[in-house]
């Protein structure tokens, strides 16, 4: 479970966050939405330890991730799959090494980092793809292999920082469903989002932030007209 509790973050004078408080449930799909600037990036940031908060505590199943020592962060950061708009896909690797390259890292032995990447590229819908190039694929398709790499560790949380951005509605819903699914395969997931068809086809908890605070907390829901995600 993780838990934002009463959380604030300055940076100088300015005030990103304002009092957020929010919890995320094991196996949860939340949406988060709200304009540029909104806070969004910085919550995102604090949940992978790269910034604190200025005021306020958040936990993952009750440990305060924040007092966690230096050291030990990259090892909770394997917890936490992320994905990026931009992909961040090593080019000069093919699609099987980009996905494999976080687990010979980790010192996993050849047989198994390839039955690994095997595996997750088959989830992704890239299993006859592993020998391609970046540059050899769509924006749909690199997406999917971040999102393969994302999964390498079986994180129990995934977070997705506008992964449709660069993408065709086509290719932008193709990826929503991959998220949906790998929901339902029990990772909890956040997603924020700019795409109003996005937010209307997961139709699940809506976190609408603004100016720093959470204005609205819906369990289930479509894009709200109210919602400036635009």
């Amino acid at each position: 479970m993780i838990e934002f509790e009463k959380v604030t973050k300055h940076y100088g004078t300015h005030k990103v966050l304002d009092n957020v408080s929010f919890t995320i449930r094991p196996q949860e799909f939340v949406t988060l939405v709200g304009p540029s600037g909104a806070g969004k990036s910085t919550l995102i940031k604090l949940l992978l330890c790269e910034e604190r908060p200025t005021f306020g505590r958040i936990t993952i199943d009750c440990k305060d991730i924040h007092l966690l020592k230096d050291k030990y962060i990259p090892y909770y950061r394997r917890q936490i799959g992320v994905v990026f708009q931009d992909f961040k896909l090593l080019p000069n690797k093919t699609v099987a090494e980009n996905v494999a390259f976080a687990l010979e890292v980790s010192g996993l032995p050849d047989d198994e980092i390839s039955k690994e990447v095997t595996k997750i590229l088959d989830l992704v819908g890239l299993k006859d793809r592993g020998n391609s190039f970046p540059k050899e694929m769509s924006g749909g398709e690199a997406q999917r292999v971040a999102i393969a790499r994302a999964l390498v560790f079986q994180p129990k949380f995934l977070i997705a920082d506008e992964p449709t951005g660069n993408l065709d509605p086509k290719n932008a819903l193709e990826i929503a469903k991959l998220l949906l699914k790998i929901n339902s395969m029990g990772t909890t997931v956040l997603l924020a989002t700019h795409n109003r068809e996005i937010v209307d086809l997961i139709n699940k908890r809506v976190i609408s932030i603004e100016d720093g605070r959470i204005v609205r907390d819906k369990r289930r829901s479509k894009y709200d007209m109210h919602y400036k995600v635009c």
